[in-house]
C-alpha cells in the first residue's frame, strides 16, 4: 500500500517549542520524536522502559529523519530529553506529570501516542483497570488534565494529540463492563480503547471552549496501518486465541513505519498528505474525514 501515501514536505521550524511524546522508545513516536526534533523543538520521550529509550535517543541524534541532510541535522536540531512514564500505574503518571510540571518552562504540544495490543488473557493493573484500557486511553486522560495548566499558561499556539485508530469502528463500550470481566477479546478490547481516545478528544475540545480556554487545540488522529511492535504483538496474541482473521487482513495493508510519524507530524505543523483521518466533531455521529 505503499504508493498510496505521501510525504510531508513542509520545513516548518519548532525551535522554542517543547513537545512531550508518551511512547516515543520505539514506533511511530520514536520517528515523530525524530522529526521534531530535527525541526529544533525540545522532544521529551516519556516512556517506561529507560534502556530502550536512552538507545532510541542515540538512534535519533545519529540517523536524521529522510527528509534532511546529516550537515543540516548536525546544526539545526533541538533537544532530546527523557522522563520516566509507565501508563500501567497511575501513581506513575502523577509522578511524571509533577517532574514535567517541576521542570520543564513550558509545554506546547502533548502527543498521547503510547499504547498496546490487547492481551492475550485477561489482565488488570495495579489500579484495578483493565490494562488496555488503562495505557492506551485512562492513564492518557489524566497526563493531559494534569499538564493542562502548564499547556493554558504556554499558550497561545498550543496542541494536544490524541493517536487513535479505525478500528474504532468496530468497537462499543459496554458501561456496565467497563473492564471486560465478562466480554473479553483482544481485539475488542483494542477497538474500545481507541473508540474512548476519540470520545476523549471530542470531550475534551468541547469542554475548552464551553471554559472559554483558547489556544490550545485538540486534535484526534488514525496514524495509517503501520507495522509496529503493538501490531506485531496483536498478531501475536490473536494467534494464541486463534483470532488471526483482522490482524491478518491489517497487516497485508500496512504502510511502512515512517508513513505513520508523517500522519502525527502534519498535526503540529498544518502540512497535508495522504493517508490522514481527521475526526471531524460538528457532524452528529462519529466518523474519519479524508
Amino acid at each position: 500500500m505503499w504508493f498510496f501515501n505521501k510525504m510531508c514536505t513542509s520545513k516548518t521550524r519548532l525551535d522554542g517549542k517543547t513537545v512531550v511524546i508518551t511512547g516515543a522508545s520505539s514506533g511511530i513516536g520514536k520517528e515523530t520524536a525524530r522529526d521534531l526534533y530535527a525541526r529544533g523543538a525540545r522532544v521529551i520521550l516519556a516512556c517506561r522502559n529507560m534502556e530502550k529509550t536512552n538507545e532510541a535517543v542515540e538512534d535519533i541524534k545519529n540517523n536524521p529523519p529522510s527528509w534532511v541532510t546529516k550537515v543540516e541535522y548536525k546544526n539545526n536540531v533541538g533537544e532530546l530529553a527523557i522522563y520516566l512514564l509507565d501508563l500501567r500505574s497511575f501513581k506513575s503518571v502523577g509522578d511524571c506529570a509533577k517532574n514535567l510540571l517541576t521542570n520543564e518552562v513550558a509545554i506546547h504540544i502533548l502527543i498521547n501516542n503510547a499504547g498496546m495490543a490487547a492481551a492475550s488473557s485477561y489482565e488488570k493493573t495495579e489500579d484495578g483497570n483493565e490494562t488496555t484500557l488503562q495505557v492506551n486511553h485512562l492513564s492518557h486522560f489524566l497526563l493531559t488534565l494534569l499538564l493542562l495548566p502548564k499547556m493554558q499558561s504556554s499558550s497561545p499556539n498550543c496542541r494536544i494529540i490524541n493517536v487513535s485508530s479505525l478500528t474504532y469502528i468496530c468497537a462499543d463500550i459496554d458501561f456496565d463492563d467497563i473492564n471486560l470481566e465478562r466480554s473479553y477479546a483482544l481485539f475488542k478490547s483494542y477497538a474500545r480503547s481507541k473508540l474512548a481516545n476519540i470520545l476523549f478528544t471530542k470531550e475534551l475540545a468541547d469542554r475548552l471552549r464551553k471554559a472559554n480556554i483558547h489556544g490550545i487545540n485538540v486534535y484526534c488522529i488514525h496514524p495509517g496501518i503501520i507495522p509496529t511492535e503493538v501490531l506485531w504483538r496483536m498478531s501475536n496474541n490473536a494467534m494464541k486465541r486463534q483470532q488471526m482473521r483482522p490482524v491478518f487482513i491489517i497487516q497485508t495493508v500496512a504502510f511502512p513505519l515512517h508513513i505513520g510519524r508523517q500522519t502525527i507530524v502534519i498535526t503540529p505543523k498544518n502540512c497535508g498528505m495522504y493517508p490522514v483521518v481527521f475526526y471531524i466533531w460538528n457532524q452528529k455521529k462519529i466518523s474519519p474525514h479524508f
